[in-house]
């Protein structure tokens, strides 16, 4: 992997990663931009505990533009866009419309390949290492800025979703706190150390689905599987089978490895609901391990944490989806309409031929 790193012409920064060493990226941004401006601003609930990012300037943000106008695709001549070169395998720049700015975080967004029309499910295993390298490479860069504390990097897909650019790309967010969803794991894990005596709850979650009904798919290095108490209709959890704080600590067999299980699972999520249907909407969440202070997990280190992606869909059968309605928006109650031991199942049956 070569990496180069140069800045857009409002002074974001904007970083190559390519799977050629000899490749050249000189390409000058020619938009005549001025410089960024966000008004982000972190406000702690002191109810519930939790923190909103208050991010107006974002609601002039790009909006579906047409396919020939995309923001993502290279800079082709005239027709100028985030990327200055008129090719790319990866490409990682700063969000011109970020949700954390300046003390308040950071926003990254994280193009997959330059082709408009490919998902990441359509990556080769090379452009998937890529990938890979990359989520792994900004977590390390991230993770050094003294706002930061934690290093989220996911994808949405789907207009469903609320996706608004149609270009493959995810996103990159560095928190100035550890994430409510975060803490909360990080209690539970802290209450069974202290309960069992040491016991890793991870370790523990993981061994009982290795040997329960739930599992989709297995390899030497990786296991995906629906979880015990899923919250959504189709959700599975990724695991590296050696339990890692983050990806920085991913060995080379893992690594190498996890390209050809990511797009086997992926794949198999837009076979769910059959061939005709349109592409499943989904949501791919990297789960790390804070960079900040842990003190208030009592008892608890990063190395108890242990990394994973969670992957699942809102779409819950054919040309329905499932909302946030009372429960779950009103009181963090969700209710699941297909059984996770069904939905493992389902995920079997699509499997490649």
């Amino acid at each position: 992997m070569k990496k180069t790193s140069t800045r857009l012409a409002d002074g974001r920064e904007l970083v190559y990663y390519d799977l050629r060493d000899d490749t050249v990226r000189d390409a000058v941004d020619r938009r005549p931009l001025e410089r960024t401006v966000t008004t982000s601003e972190v406000r702690r609930d002191p109810l519930l505990g939790d923190s909103v990012a208050v991010a107006s300037h974002r609601q002039g943000r790009t909006y579906h533009p047409p396919a020939d106008q995309c923001p993502l695709c290279p800079s082709d001549g005239e027709r100028l866009s985030e990327i200055p070169d008129s090719s790319y395998d990866v490409v990682v720049f700063e969000n011109r419309f970020p949700s954390l700015a300046g003390d308040s975080g950071r926003c990254e967004v994280v193009c997959f390949t330059s082709d408009h029309d490919a998902s990441f499910a359509d990556l080769s295993e090379e452009q998937a290492r890529l990938v890979l390298d990359a989520w792994t490479d900004r977590t390390s860069e991230l993770s050094h800025l003294p706002s930061v504390e934690q290093v989220f990097c996911f994808e949405n897909r789907g207009a469903e979703i609320g996706v608004t650019l149609g270009h493959p790309h995810g996103q990159i967010y560095a928190y100035p706190f550890t994430t409510p969803r975060t803490a909360l794991m990080l209690r539970s894990l802290a209450a069974h150390k202290d309960a069992t005596c040491g016991e890793n709850l991870f370790d523990a979650v993981l061994d009982e689905e290795l040997a329960g009904e739930r599992v989709v798919l297995e390899s030497e290095e990786w296991v995906a599987f629906v979880p015990y108490a899923a919250h959504w209709p189709y959700e599975v959890h990724l695991y590296p089978k050696r339990r890692v704080p983050d990806l920085l600590a991913l060995d080379e067999a893992a690594r190498t490895e996890f390209p050809k299980v990511y797009l086997e699972l992926l794949r198999r999520f837009d076979r769910i609901f059959g061939e005709t249907e349109p592409p499943t909407p989904y949501i791919a969440a990297w789960h790390q391990a804070p960079f900040g202070q842990l003190e208030e997990f009592e008892g608890v280190t990063r190395d108890d944490f242990a990394l994973h992606l969670e992957l699942f869909t809102i779409r819950r059968t054919s040309g329905k989806l499932k909302f946030l309605a009372g429960s779950e928006s009103g009181m963090n109650v969700f209710i699941n309409d297909v059984p996770p031991e069904r939905a493992a199942e389902r995920l079997r049956e699509v499997a490649s031929s």
